[in-house]
């Protein structure tokens, strides 16, 4: 039976550096919500207009279900600062959580239970039963944000695995021996005039 061998180091350094890009264009792309109203509070309307242009086709934009910084209101909602700055601190700690190497999925019932308060949030107002508020989208979208990130973490993980072993050609292949096989193996100790 062949095994073929598969260095352990390289594929940590590559799940790494994998986690460590996307924690960076995360925290990026999180820091730009705050962008916008810091942007227009400071006299720098084009950044401004820009920053809330491009969260625009992420979000709806509301000033009344947003949050205010600096008397203008963040590039996305409530609900969705929750989801991406979830999804931004699970990132972060994700290591300390789960192994970097581990590429499975959890069950899809876990994001569906994830996803439910938020559901039913928003069921809720829709429906005039009840309405939500800055903080009950907030948290049920930070939830949300947070689950997802061990969904997606792991696609990206086997990608770069894939990629890591593409980019290397050496492939060594060993023999594994089980003990019947070396128990079988020929002896000469019934012929002691052969023996070295």
């Amino acid at each position: 039976m062949g095994l073929e061998y598969r260095p352990q180091f390289g594929r940590t350094t590559t799940a790494v550096l994998a986690w460590t890009l996307l924690c960076i264009a995360t925290l990026i792309f999180v820091s730009l919500i705050s962008v916008a109203p810091v942007a227009a509070a400071t006299n720098h309307p084009q950044v401004a207009q820009f920053t809330y242009q491009l969260f625009h086709f992420l979000c709806h934009q509301l000033p009344e279900r947003s949050y205010f910084i600096v008397g203008h209101p963040l590039a996305v909602c409530a609900r969705c600062a929750g989801i991406y700055l979830g999804f931004l601190l699970l990132l972060l700690a994700y290591p300390l959580v789960r192994s970097l190497r581990e590429t499975s999925l959890p069950h899809r019932r876990w994001l569906l239970l994830a996803a439910t308060p938020l559901l039913i949030d928003f069921g809720l107002t829709f429906l005039g039963i009840w309405e939500n508020t800055h903080t009950s989208r907030f948290v049920t979208g930070f939830l949300f944000g947070a689950v997802t990130v061990f969904y997606i973490m792991p696609g990206i993980l086997e990608v770069s695995g894939q990629l890591k072993r593409r980019k290397s050609p050496i492939r060594q292949e060993f023999t594994v021996l089980s003990g019947d096989t070396i128990a079988a193996a020929p002896s000469d100790y019934s012929a002691p005039a052969r023996r070295i």
